[in-house]
This record gives C-alpha cells, structure tokens and sequence, in this order.
C-alpha cells in the first residue's frame, strides 16, 4: 500500500525504518503533544519494538510519512468497536523539521480518503490536546470539524490537559452490508 501525495507519500512501515524512526521521533518537542506510549526519549529499542508491531497488521493501520525516501512521521487509525465499529480514532506525528509545510495534512487527506473508500468507514474522528494548535490547524485544514472540548480529558506530564474533539463524517458511506 502506497498512497502518493504532492508532498509526501504514506506507505506501510519496514524494518529498514528503524534508524529515520529514532531520527526523527526522538524530540521532545514531539512527544509532549503524543500519548504517553510515545516514548521519549526514542531509543533504537523503542523503534524495534514499534516498528515489529507496525509491520505486523493486515491490512496496515500504522503508516509511515515518507518525505525525500525516508520517513518522517507516522499516521495510524485505531478502529472502534460494537456500536462504534464504523468509527476509528486517527493520529500523527511528523518530524520537527519538517513542520509548517503541509506535510501532515496531505497525510491525513490521502489516509482519510483512502479509508472513507477501502474500510467503508463512517466517522474517523481525533483528539489533540486543545492548546496544541499546530495539530488542530492541520485537522480543520484536513476537513475535520472541530466538535467541542473534553476538559481535564487527560494528563501528560503530571498536567490535566484539555483535548479538542475533530471529526470527519464520510458522505459516501455504504452502509453496515457494504451496498
């Protein structure tokens, strides 16, 4: 699976990916805005760990953000279940250098569109921490309406946190039979 955007590509993860992985995911200017099981530091051991367990679902939910042949970033989607089995929550991260440049949200449009149209998903939705406005920009800019906010929803870092509520509703949706 490859999905080829303008600026950058979305693609499963290798094992060859280990050492841009712990390049680029190894900041923490990027694991203060992830969940806690984004690890910083980001040793080679949290990338083999990561990168067994990405390269092992069929078909993929974790991606790789490749820019130059290299990857970047990541993108992923955890699906719902019982009465949310139509829903998925999506998630990203990129490299800090490369913010600022359109990278994630064409992720997010080609992950979002190709999921809308191969999973026959109903609502991909995502929850940034609030004040983390780099992410919620990329979301609107993506198509994601923003929904409302989930007060004291988290911690990081010892810290309640606010997280935003984004979502995308597939028009085209087929239904639970699939026609």
């Amino acid at each position: 699976m490859r999905l080829n955007g303008r600026l950058c590509s979305v693609r499963r993860w290798t094992a060859d990916d280990v050492d841009a992985l712990v390049r680029h995911a190894d900041n923490l200017n990027v694991a203060r805005q992830l969940r806690d099981r984004f690890p910083h530091p980001y040793t080679r051991a949290n990338a083999i760990a990561f990168l067994k367990h990405a390269t092992a679902g069929d078909p993929p939910t974790t991606l790789a953000i490749e820019v130059d042949r290299q990857a970047v970033g990541g993108i992923g989607y955890v699906a719902g279940t019982d009465v949310e089995r139509y829903t998925a929550e999506i998630g990203y991260w990129l490299s800090e250098q490369y913010w600022g440049r359109g990278i994630v949200t064409e992720a997010l449009v080609l992950v979002t569109t190709f999921v809308f149209a191969e999973r026959n998903l109903l609502r991909l939705f995502a929850v940034p921490f609030a004040d983390n406005v780099g992410s919620t920009r990329v979301l609107e800019k993506a198509g994601y309406v923003f929904e409302g906010i989930m007060r004291s929803s988290s911690v990081k870092h010892g810290q309640p946190r606010d997280q935003a509520m984004y979502a995308r509703v597939n028009p085209s949706w087929k239904g639970p039979s699939g026609g």
